[in-house]
């Protein structure tokens, strides 16, 4: 056997909808970074944090481009979705026809969501972070190019 660490998960070019579970959960100072391509006839898709599969979502990422590139964001616990949150620190990254690179970091009591490398948002815990939230789904309008976590 090999003394040397595993390498971090990377996944090359996937097909949506994408599921993976994340090793050791999600916890402070975890950052998870996807990259992609809108397409030009792109609606929307979604990016869901879970506790498990099929569990709860801590983190609901929403980009809407058939909203004229809202970014909503929302959790789902305990089988109801809770108040959608909308702004945005700054422009609207999710464009149809073009490539995006988005990081989202978990922190000690929020989510904070990086595009092409400048703070888009923040989404405050309604849940706290833990070896819990382990699965990463996403699903919609979206070619996926790079998943790291």
């Amino acid at each position: 056997t090999s003394s040397f660490p595993s390498p971090p998960p990377f996944l090359p070019p996937q097909t949506v909808p994408f599921i993976a579970t994340i090793p050791g959960g999600l916890f402070p100072k975890k950052t998870i970074v996807i990259k992609g391509f809108i397409p030009h006839d792109a609606g929307r898709f979604h990016i869901n944090l879970r506790a498990g599969p099929g569990g709860d979502v801590v983190l609901h990422l929403n980009p809407r481009m058939d909203e004229g590139g809202a970014v909503v964001r929302n959790a789902f616990l305990g089988g109801c979705w809770g108040e959608e949150e909308r702004d945005i620190s700054c422009c609207h990254p999710f464009q149809r026809g073009r490539y995006f690179d988005l990081s989202i970091r978990c922190g000690n009591h929020r989510f904070k969501v990086f595009a092409e490398g400048q703070p888009l948002l923040e989404f405050r815990h309604r849940v706290p972070c833990g070896p819990h939230v382990d699965v990463l789904e996403i699903e919609g309008d979206v070619v996926l190019s790079y998943v790291h976590f």
